[in-house]
C-alpha cells in the first residue's frame, strides 16, 4: 500500500536570515542506496529531534534514521521567531480551564527545561537567555485579548506585570502600543543555532541525512519503506515530523495545511538607535494572530515577523515593504534602515489549533500542525510520540490539546482562509 507517491516539499524564496548569521554549517550526507532501520523519522526539526532522543535513551539498541529534505538549520525549524514559552500561548490560554492549562504549563516547563539542559551539556552557542517576553496592544480588538489574557494569568497565579503606554515606551523605545503585559516565562534563542546545535548532539547511534525528503510512504510486508531521490529507507516503524509536509505522506490532510509566515532582520543598528529602542535583549507577541512580533537580538539588531499568505510563498520584496511599513510605525526613527535579511518559512495549521498527533496507521506515527509555539510545543510532542511508539506510558495529547477540526477540501478551503484572513485583518488592523 502507497500513503502516496509523491510528496511537496518546502521551497523557500529566499534563505534563512538566521542561517545566514552563522558559520557554514556541518555537512551531512544525503540517504544513499537501500538502508534499514528500526525506526526512520522524517524531519530533522524539534519535533523529530525529541522523537530521536527520547527513542534512544528508551531503546538504545534500536538503529534509529532521521532524513530532512534540508540542512540542518535552513528549513522551518531555523526560521521562526525564536520564542522559546514556558506557559502556554496566548491563544490557548483560557482562565475556565485551570487544571488543563496548569498541566500545560508543567509539560512546557519540563520540555524547556530538557531544552535549555541540552544547550548546558553539549555547549550550544545559540545565545539563549531568559528575557522573558511582553504581550501589547493599541486597538480596542487587541486590548480586550489582552484582557483575556491577562484573567488566564491572574486565575492561574502566573507571575506578570501590567504596564501603561509610558511603561512600555521606557522599556522598549515605542508609545506604538495603549498597554501590555510582561511575563517572565520565556527564553529567546538564536533559533537556527540551536537546531544545529541539537541535532549534532542527538547519540552517535542515530544516523542523519540531509537534503534527502521522503518522496513516498510504502508498506512493505510488515515494515515500512520510505523513498528518497538517492535511496530508501526500510523501518519497521516510521514517524512523520515534517509538519503540513507529512499530508501527502499518510498525515489526515482534511485537517492540515500551510501557511507561509515571514521576517526581517535589520543589520546590527548603531549604539545611539540600541538605546532608543530598549536596552537589553527583549521580545514581543502580538494579542491579535496577525499582529507583529519583534525582538532583538544579541548583536543589536532588531527582528520583525508578520503577514501569513495559504500553501504558497509571496513575493519576499513585496513582504519587506509590509514589514518595513509595521517597523516604521512603530520606530519612525528607522525609517532610513534597511532590511538586511527577509524570509519565509511554513508552519503547520489546523483550523481550531490542536496538533494533528498520533498513530495513524500501524506503526506510523505523526505530529503536526504545532500552530505557533514550536520550539517547546515541538520538542514535548516529540518525547510523547516516542513514548507511543514504544508503548509506554504517556501523556493524554488529545486530552489536553484536543483534537484537529476538519477542514473543507480545495477550493472550498482556500476561500475560506482568505475570508477569515480578511475579517481578522479588519479586526486587529491596529496590531499590524
Amino acid at each position: 500500500m502507497t500513503i502516496m507517491s509523491k510528496a511537496v516539499q518546502p521551497s523557500h524564496l529566499r534563505p534563512c536570515g538566521w542561517q545566514a548569521l552563522l558559520p557554514a554549517p556541518t555537512s551531512r550526507p544525503e540517504l544513499q542506496g537501500d538502508q534499514v532501520a528500526d525506526l526512520a523519522i522524517v524531519g530533522a526539526g524539534y519535533t523529530g529531534v525529541a522523537v530521536a532522543r527520547t527513542y534512544h535513551r528508551l531503546a538504545p539498541d534500536r538503529r534509529i534514521v532521521m532524513i530532512d529534505a534540508e540542512a540542518a538549520g535552513e528549513g522551518s525549524p531555523g526560521r521562526n521567531s525564536g520564542f522559546m514559552l514556558e506557559i502556554a500561548l496566548a491563544n490557548d490560554a483560557s482562565a475556565d480551564q485551570l487544571a488543563r492549562m496548569s498541566t500545560l504549563n508543567a509539560l512546557s516547563r519540563g520540555a524547556m527545561a530538557t531544552l535549555k539542559a541540552q544547550v548546558d551539556e553539549h555547549a550550544i552557542d545559540c545565545q539563549l537567555q531568559r528575557t522573558g517576553t511582553y504581550r501589547a496592544a493599541r486597538g480596542d480588538e487587541g486590548r480586550r485579548a489582552l484582557a483575556r489574557y491577562r484573567g488566564f494569568l491572574e486565575a492561574a497565579g502566573l507571575p506578570h506585570r501590567r504596564l501603561e503606554r509610558e511603561q512600555l515606551d521606557a522599556a522598549l523605545g515605542t508609545r506604538y502600543y495603549a498597554e501590555g503585559i510582561y511575563s517572565p516565562d520565556c527564553y529567546l534563542v538564536q533559533p537556527a543555532a540551536l537546531i544545529r546545535g541539537l541535532v549534532d548532539a542527538l547519540p552517535a547511534a542515530v544516523a542523519c541525512h540531509e537534503r534527502s525528503p521522503a518522496l513516498a510512504v510504502q508498506r512493505d510486508n510488515r515494515a515500512w519503506r520510505v523513498s528518497t531521490p538517492q535511496g530508501s529507507l526500510r523501518a519497521r516503524q516510521v514517524v512523520l515530523a515534517n509538519n503540513a509536509f507529512s499530508r501527502p505522506l499518510g498525515a489526515d490532510a482534511s485537517r492540515l495545511t500551510a501557511i507561509y509566515t515571514y521576517a526581517a532582520l535589520t543589520a546590527p543598528l548603531s549604539p545611539g538607535l540600541t538605546a532608543a529602542i530598549g536596552a537589553g535583549p527583549w521580545g514581543l507577541l502580538p494579542t491579535h494572530r496577525l499582529g507583529c512580533t519583534l525582538r532583538t537580538t544579541a548583536d543589536g539588531r532588531l527582528m520583525i515577523r508578520a503577514q501569513y499568505s495559504y500553501e504558497r510563498e509571496r513575493d519576499n520584496a513585496a513582504v519587506a515593504a509590509g514589514l518595513k511599513s509595521s517597523l516604521v510605525a512603530r520606530y519612525p526613527e528607522l525609517s532610513a534602515i534597511e532590511f538586511e535579511r527577509v524570509w519565509g518559512g511554513t508552519t503547520g495549521l489546523t483550523y481550531n489549533g490542536a496538533p494533528l498527533w498520533g498513530e495513524v496507521a500501524e506503526n506510523l506515527f505523526v505530529s503536526a500542525g504545532c500552530n505557533g509555539g514550536g520550539i517547546v510545543k515541538g520538542t514535548l510532542l516529540g518525547e510523547a510520540l516516542a513514548k507511543l511508539a514504544l508503548k509506554q506510558p504517556v501523556v493524554d495529547i488529545s486530552g489536553l490539546f484536543g483534537k484537529p477540526s476538519w477542514m473543507p477540501p480545495e477550493p472550498i478551503r482556500r476561500l475560506a482562509f482568505n475570508a477569515i484572513r480578511a475579517h481578522e485583518q479588519r479586526k486587529g488592523r491596529d496590531e499590524a
